[in-house]
């Protein structure tokens, strides 16, 4: 943890990592980002085919997601050293994607709700490619960024609980955007510190980016989904 914590706030120096050792690290992570999908994709799937998040309450399921992915992230911050590591963090990428089925299933059932996932999806891809490409172009240290995204991550995450009581269209279309730019944001910060050697643990970056494109296709969504159910 206070080495996470160090790495977070620029505390230790990444020179000391190797070049080849970088490009190793960041090439696994690429791999298993890809191979993350798979099971967000099929939870999601086996989410809107049984029902399962909609059968849960609002205030039960939100219960669940918060226990549930704090409890895996815990979970994966243990293992990330062992050969469990990445079992865990496709099982984690599991039970996010039956999470995100609630609001797949919601959008689905807008008439151009296919159009619209395709939509969110297109733009989730465009971003993460446009953060990595400028990863790869920018050269000066970005680790002072991590705290002020983590403070942005947690005001969204507090304001993000408190509409869920609220339930106000105009707040949830402002946290809306506010998570695309800071996790793309944090998709920036994250693949720049395995470049500059901050991040050593290909499983430690997975997780941290997919996260962040989770929360990106996740706002997106949302927001297409409240425009085409306003039209």
């Amino acid at each position: 943890m206070n080495q996470s914590l160090q790495a977070a706030y620029g505390g230790y120096a990444g020179t000391a990592v190797s070049v080849e050792q970088r490009n190793r690290v960041l090439r696994n992570t690429y791999w298993l980002l890809a191979l993350s999908m798979v099971p967000t994709v099929l939870g999601a799937w086996i989410g809107v085919s049984t029902g399962i998040a909609r059968a849960m309450s609002p205030g039960i399921g939100l219960v669940v997601f918060l226990v549930g992915a704090f409890g895996f992230m815990f979970a994966i911050e243990k293992t990330k050293n062992s050969a469990a590591g990445v079992p865990v963090l496709l099982a984690f990428t599991f039970f996010m994607g039956i999470m995100l089925s609630r609001l797949v299933g919601a959008v689905l059932g807008l008439t151009n709700g296919a159009s619209l996932i395709m939509m969110a999806f297109a733009g989730t891809g465009a971003i993460f490619l446009g953060m990595a490409t400028l990863s790869s172009i920018i050269k000066r240290d970005l680790s002072a960024m991590g705290k002020w995204l983590f403070i942005g991550a947690i005001m969204v995450l507090v304001a993000g609980i408190a509409n869920f009581f609220i339930q106000s269209s105009a707040l949830m279309i402002t946290l809306s955007v506010l998570v695309i730019g800071i996790f793309s944001a944090f998709i920036l910060y994250d693949l720049k510190r395995v470049q500059d050697g901050y991040e050593t643990n290909y499983i430690s970056a997975t997780l941290g980016v997919y996260l962040s494109i989770y929360n990106v296709f996740q706002a997106l969504l949302s927001l297409f989904g409240i425009g085409g159910n306003s039209e």
